[in-house]
C-alpha cells in the first residue's frame, strides 16, 4: 500500500493442532496470505490531537458548571431566578460529569485496541522487545489516577444531589460547613485532579504514539527487505 506512513500489517491465521497456523513468515522468508490490517501512523498523532481537544472541552465544561454554581446564591430561596439558576447548573453538571467520563473511556478503550494491534503485530512479524508490554505498563500507571477522577466525579454529583433542598436525602453538610459548600470543594477538587489526571493521559498516550511509530517503522524496514508492499 502506498505512503510512508501506512502500512499493511498481517494478522496471525487461526492456530491450528500443530501449532503452525500462526507463523506467518514463510521459509522463503515471505509472510503467508493473511487478513490485512492496515494501521496509519497519522492516527496516533490525530489520537493525541483529538484528546487534548476533548480534555480541554471537558475541563472547560466542568469550570463552567462550577461557576453556575457559584452563582446560585442561596438555594433554599424560592425565588424563580434562584430555582432556574439550579436548573440550569444542574443540567450543565450532569452534562460536565457524563462528558469528563466518556473522556477517561476513550482513553481506556484506544490503550485496549492499540494494545491487541501492537501484541498480534508483534507476534505476526516477530519483532524483538515487548512493545505490548511497554503498552500494558503504560495503561496500568494511569487506570489508578483515572480511577480516582471517576470516583471523585461520581462523588461530585452525589454531594450536588444531596446538596439540593428538593433532594429527600436531608443532608446539612459536613464538619460544620453548609451542604452547598462541601458540595463546593468537592467540585474544585475534582476539578483539579481531573485536570491533572487529563494531563498524566496525554503523556501516556503520547508515549503509545512513540511505541506504535516504533513499530510500524521495524514492519516497514522488514517488508523493504522482503519486497513487500509498504
Amino acid at each position: 500500500m502506498p505512503g510512508a506512513g501506512r502500512l499493511a500489517c498481517c494478522w496471525p491465521l487461526p492456530p491450528t493442532r500443530s501449532g503452525r497456523g500462526r507463523q506467518l513468515l514463510g521459509a522463503n522468508g515471505g509472510l503467508w496470505p493473511a487478513r490485512a490490517a492496515t494501521y496509519d501512523r497519522k492516527s496516533t498523532k490525530f489520537m493525541t490531537r483529538i484528546f487534548l481537544t476533548l480534555a480541554l472541552l471537558s475541563n472547560c465544561t466542568l469550570t463552567t458548571a462550577l461557576i453556575l454554581g457559584l452563582g446560585i446564591g442561596d438555594p433554599h430561596r424560592f425565588d424563580a431566578r434562584i430555582q432556574h439558576a439550579v436548573g440550569v447548573h444542574f443540567i450543565v453538571g450532569v452534562a460536565a460529569l457524563v462528558f469528563a467520563v466518556m473522556v477517561h473511556a476513550l482513553v481506556l478503550t484506544y490503550f485496549m485496541g492499540t494494545g491487541r494491534w501492537l501484541e498480534e503485530t508483534a507476534q505476526a512479524y516477530r519483532l524483538p522487545g515487548d512493545s505490548s508490554g511497554a503498552n500494558r505498563n503504560l495503561k496500568w500507571k494511569v487506570l489508578p489516577a483515572m480511577l480516582l477522577s471517576l470516583i471523585l466525579l461520581i462523588s461530585t454529583g452525589a454531594f450536588g444531589a444531596a446538596a439540593d433542598p428538593a433532594s429527600s436525602v436531608g443532608f446539612q453538610g459536613l464538619a460544620g460547613l453548609s451542604a452547598a459548600t462541601v458540595h463546593w470543594l468537592v467540585a474544585g477538587v475534582t476539578l483539579a485532579v481531573n485536570l491533572a489526571v487529563n494531563a498524566l493521559e496525554f503523556v501516556a498516550l503520547s508515549r503509545n504514539k512513540a511505541l506504535i511509530d516504533a513499530v510500524l517503522a521495524e514492519v516497514r524496514r522488514i517488508r523493504v527487505e522482503r519486497g513487500l508492499p509498504v
